[in-house]
């Protein structure tokens, strides 16, 4: 089995924490998808990483499905709940968190344009979904150790990647003093090997 991703990706970064949590084996390959000879294209019509390949060549993806067939593959810490009003509540988390991820990402991707091509309505637009998703985030945990019960899911793990991305990108962003829960949290995840492992590198 083998990952290809980029190592700044938050989605791969996802990816790659359940790989770990759920201790499989894999082979990790380090891709540029936006390269022009890029070998992503090839094995993910869509062009984008995180991709999965299977032993049998068949390619997996997004993160969103990648990580849902490795939390089936393996008993080891389940990550997704199986009763449908948990597995709804884990879900939705990573939904919100990738969402704020996908608005983080469109204004890394517009500031690096020329000034005069940026388009200060869509940077005003995503920054603004951003900011919301951090509150949502931020009032869905309230003052609990994890989304969901006593143990970290794939709701902590896509809101840590999230996270993370933000530290990489967007250090002027002091989401920390303003959200302090996921301060906690973050520094709990980055704790453990699974993140610790997979710090995003430029």
């Amino acid at each position: 089995m083998k990952l290809v991703t980029s190592l700044t990706s938050p989605y791969g970064r996802k990816a790659r924490v359940v790989l770990l949590e759920k201790k499989i084996p894999f082979q990790l390959q380090a891709e540029n998808p936006w390269l022009p000879d890029s070998p992503v294209p090839s094995i993910n019509p869509l062009g984008k990483v995180p991709v999965l390949v299977l032993e049998d060549g068949v390619s997996v993806f997004d993160s969103r499905v990648i990580v849902e067939y490795l939390d089936h593959i393996s008993p080891v810490a389940h990550l997704i709940p199986g009763e449908p009003k948990t597995r709804m509540v884990v879900r939705g988390i990573e939904a919100l968190a990738d969402g704020v991820t996908d608005a983080a990402v469109a204004v890394f991707l517009e500031r690096k344009r020329a000034p005069e091509q940026q388009n200060s309505d869509w940077l005003s637009l995503q920054q603004k979904t951003l900011f919301r998703g951090l509150e949502a985030l931020s009032e869905a945990l309230g003052d609990k150790p994890w989304y969901l019960g006593n143990s970290m899911t794939l709701a902590d793990i896509a809101c840590g990647c999230m996270l993370g991305y933000l530290e990489l990108r967007f250090a002027e962003i002091e989401w920390r003093s303003a959200h302090p829960n996921l301060a906690t949290l973050m520094d709990k995840l980055m704790a453990r090997a699974s993140f610790k492992d997979t710090v995003p590198v430029v």
